[in-house]
């Protein structure tokens, strides 16, 4: 794919890559398009993981494009069917996405980064919410950050905007991994090819599992699961993927998966 977005099919894996310079901001065509991308992802069943990085050493992403703003595109415009970045609020996103974290992380990008399901970092990328200094709320960050990171840390950062650097993120758990800059896309690809070779129906049914019991007590969202009232559990107990496992323990041998 041309413009903002660059795309490469590895296998079951896709890499995706956010190129607009200067800072890799993200306007809301570009939006749109990403919420494309991850949908064509999310909807094919050739792919089970995805990478996403930024374009360049300095920035992943810093959230919305202000200049974009300034000439005209509105902050509560049409961002497409997956919300700002394509993915926070793309439904039934059920394949694990990897974020590759670059350089500067911030805002918006933050939010995107938080949408993904593991984040590696390289160790010059540096984090923030600095919509405080600007008058604005970092709304999803708002929601997501209190739960990732411990309370009283998350709230620091949203109240004052303070930037932390990746060994820091790391301590905090907000960063799975910190690697040196020329190591970063390595290690993804290294995580994602490992991802990818495992049973994609059980990667669907803990990525519905872990979303649907977020808000729920325990007890209900296990009689969910033990109940096979979630589509991707259901899916999978009647698959021949839960056969092939149990087939290939039995008989010593590596499953073959299919995702059927």
């Amino acid at each position: 794919m041309t413009g903002p977005l660059h795309t490469t099919r590895r296998g079951h894996v896709l890499e995706v890559r956010l190129d607009r310079p200067p800072a890799n901001a993200i306007d809301l065509a570009t939006s749109r398009l990403m919420g494309d991308l991850f949908a064509d992802f999310r909807d094919d069943p050739d792919l089970r993981v995805a990478i996403l990085t930024g374009t360049g050493e300095k920035f992943f992403c810093p959230g919305w494009d202000l200049k974009a703003a300034a000439a005209g595109d509105a902050v509560d415009g049409d961002y497409g069917r997956g919300g700002f970045g394509g993915l926070q609020e793309l439904p039934q996103m059920n394949k694990p996405v990897i974020c590759a974290i670059n350089g500067i992380c911030c805002g918006g990008g933050l939010e995107l980064a938080l949408s993904c399901d593991i984040l590696l970092a390289a160790e010059h990328a540096t984090f923030a919410l600095p919509e405080i200094r600007s008058g604005t709320v970092a709304d999803a960050a708002s929601i997501k950050l209190p739960k990732r990171i411990p309370y009283h840390v998350a709230m620091e950062m949203l109240l004052t905007g303070r930037w932390v650097d990746a060994a820091e993120a790391a301590r905090w758990g907000l960063v799975n991994r910190v690697l040196p800059a020329d190591a970063l896309m390595d290690a993804a690809r290294e995580m994602a090819d490992a991802i990818a070779a495992g049973p994609p129906l059980v990667m669907a049914a803990i990525k519905e599992v872990v979303r649907e019991a977020e808000d729920m007590k325990f007890q209900d969202a296990l009689n969910r699961v033990t109940r096979s009232q979630l589509p991707t559990v259901e899916r999978l107990y009647r698959s021949e993927d839960q056969k092939e496992g149990a087939r290939a323990f039995a008989e010593k041998r590596d499953p073959v998966w299919k995702g059927r």
